[in-house]
């Protein structure tokens, strides 16, 4: 049986934090009241994304307009930690007093952990009765210049070193990880079969890194870089260009289908079978940028049991309150 051995838990970092708010309130309910849909072997290590007017987002241009308390509240309610998509690689001193992005961080500070421990952890209260603390809140960041000013103004949150560094040299990949600045870090997609550098590194370092699974993105792409800094200038207003993808099969858009061809694609199977029995917990799962509908299909894959997935798809899909797409 696939991941009979394997006895550590892994954790996935999902999309949508505001892009898929109304989703992930019935989804979590889902998650809390039937565990016995989804794998005993997995968590929710985090929920990920930014608003549209974020000028500090980047990676890709946002379209989340929930409410930023709601959200904030939501995850709190279920112990998941939030991050904000704030990895914009072109941000400049002035940028860092924009109000609605210092605003986000005061929300989510507030609505998280106060203190640098493990995302969730048992407290007792008063009482002697043990209950579940707050999961801490953190941030996705490219920009050391942004780093160094939330790291003063908003010491309670974590960071998360974002792919949009596009780290492909591995060597550059170990120099990241050791940073003390960050809690975890995500490689570029090539590097997630490195297995022969990968197995070598301390359990520490196993600890911090952040696979991404399931990208779409030419393995070959020697822009990638260069589409992650148009992103970052949109959404500064500073270009209103789109950076024109030459991969082949480009024109087709994101296709499931066609990511689990990526050489770069972490399946169901290496999780349980090559990465976890190597001591990697932490996974990735991109698509915020993406529909509803094709997000659900990622939480089914990598976290329902087989004989659950209709179930949940027929939960999601025939709940009234929600527009799937």
């Amino acid at each position: 049986m696939i991941g009979e051995n394997v006895t550590m838990k892994a954790y996935y970092h999902l999309p949508g934090l505001f892009e898929f708010y109304d989703f992930y309130k019935e989804f979590l309910s889902l998650w809390q009241n039937h565990r016995e849909f989804f794998y005993d072997w997995c968590e929710i290590g985090s929920i990920y994304g930014a608003p549209a007017d974020a000028l500090w987002g980047g990676g890709r241009v946002g379209f989340g307009d929930a409410n930023a308390t709601k959200v904030a509240q939501l995850l709190r309610e279920y112990n998941i930690s939030a991050r904000l998509t704030f990895s914009n690689s072109k941000l400049r001193k002035e940028h860092l007093s924009d109000y609605v992005c210092n605003k986000l961080c005061e929300i989510f500070e507030e609505n998280g952990q106060t203190t640098e421990t493990s995302d969730v952890q048992e407290v007792q209260n008063n009482t002697g009765a043990v209950k579940s603390s707050r999961a801490q809140n953190g941030v996705i960041i490219h920009s050391d210049l942004l780093l160094d000013y939330l790291k003063e103004k908003y010491p309670s949150l974590y960071f998360v070193s974002s792919t949009t560094k596009v780290l492909t040299d591995f060597k550059d990949l170990e120099a990241e990880v050791i940073r003390d600045d960050f809690k975890f870090v995500v490689p570029d997609f090539r590097l997630n079969k490195s297995f022969d550098k990968l197995g070598k590194l301390e359990q520490k370092y196993k600890d911090k890194l952040e696979f991404l699974c399931n990208e779409c993105c030419y393995f070959g792409c020697t822009d990638r870089k260069a589409c992650y800094e148009n992103v970052s200038l949109k959404a500064l207003g500073e270009t209103e260009e789109d950076h024109i993808c030459k991969a082949p099969n480009s024109k087709t858009g994101y296709r499931f289908s066609d990511a689990m061809k990526n050489p770069g694609f972490i399946s169901l199977d290496d999780i349980q079978n090559v990465y976890m029995p190597m001591g990697f917990s932490q996974f990735k799962i991109e698509g915020r940028s993406l529909g509803s509908a094709i997000v659900l299909e990622f939480l089914l894959y990598y976290m329902v049991k087989p004989e659950y997935q209709l179930r949940v798809r027929e939960e999601m899909y025939l709940d009234s309150s929600l527009d799937l797409f």
